[in-house]
């Protein structure tokens, strides 16, 4: 699946094609608010390509035109492609990306209808949660890893995007926003859950109170990606790291990432006893089974992904 490898825009045309990230109207246009993505007149099969070549899932966000702000079908499709890399054996590994010079500069607002009635509180708060959250928590939740491959301008929730996945690699022409406060907003799709956990308090709140464009090798030194790579060696280098992941002992690396995704969020002793059940349940694997037996023959082991 092609990555492309032109310049990430800057944050003013961010400002033309995008918005920071909440998601779309609840229940339909009634229910729209500030934040909302509209409808995609293209097929989402169109805007949001895919492809599985190897046991790994290529999703692709497919609008150049618009820097791939997304859009409520666009959400929906990535959702559904998540969930189904999970449940298909077949799928060992996923790979996040999206064509032209932006990966994605947020939630797409052209176009939204206004309220057709008084917004009523706990709407914003519904349309966050059914929206922009569960894009997020699809990604945190895939039982298959997930390796953003970042090749222009992540901003708002199209940054969040990447940092909820399990690693991120980035043209060295990418750039990451905050762009919330820009906009008078609060940062939403899991920001304020996912910066902190990956940079610390201090340096989340210097992103999301000021809102500057963040470098590639800015955000590498941050620790909020994994490696960075000149533009064309970007597909190159997640191919890789996605094959590596694929010829892995699958359901291992399902509960492994289930593990630290929830270490931060409890004692030391909910940890240590996650720990436990999850070794017990991965014992069951063809692959555990496969590890210990090519260890004992002195052998590379084979892993199947059951």
């Amino acid at each position: 699946m092609p990555v492309s490898g032109e310049a990430g825009a800057g944050p003013d045309e961010h400002a033309r094609t995008g918005a920071p990230g909440a998601g779309p109207e609840a229940a339909g246009p009634e229910t729209a608010a500030p934040g909302s993505e509209t409808a995609d007149p293209a097929p989402a099969a169109a805007t949001v390509l895919h492809t599985l070549d190897g046991g790994v899932s290529w999703i692709t966000l497919n609008r150049p035109e618009a820097m791939n702000a997304v859009t409520r079908d666009q959400r929906e499709r990535v959702i559904a492609l998540l969930a189904e890399a999970s449940a298909d054996p077949a799928v060992r590994a996923v790979v996040l990306t999206a064509t032209g010079r932006g990966f994605c500069a947020g939630a797409d607002l052209r176009g939204t209808p206004g309220p057709a009635r008084e917004r009523v509180p706990g709407d914003v708060a519904r349309t966050i949660r059914l929206g922009a959250q569960r894009l997020i928590a699809a990604v945190l939740d895939c039982e298959k890893p997930v390796i953003a491959a970042v090749n222009g301008t992540a901003a708002g929730i199209g940054a969040h995007l990447a940092f909820a996945c399990d690693l991120v690699l980035a043209a060295d022409t990418a750039t990451f926003i905050e762009v919330f406060v820009r906009r008078g907003l609060v940062p939403d799709g899991g920001g304020a859950y996912l910066l902190p956990r990956l940079v610390g308090p201090q340096r989340a709140k210097e992103l999301m109170f000021f809102g500057d464009a963040l470098s590639a090798a800015d955000a590498e030194r941050l620790g909020l990606v994994n490696r960075t790579v000149p533009a064309a060696e970007l597909e190159a280098l997640a191919k890789e790291w996605a094959g590596l992941l694929a010829a892995g002992p699958t359901r291992a690396l399902a509960l492994t990432k289930q593990l630290v995704n929830a270490s931060l969020d409890g004692d030391r002793g909910t940890a240590f006893a996650a720990e436990a059940a999850a070794q017990e349940i991965n014992m069951t694997t063809r692959d555990a089974n496969e590890g210990v037996a090519s260890f004992v023959e002195r052998r590379p082991p084979k892993y199947e992904g059951r």
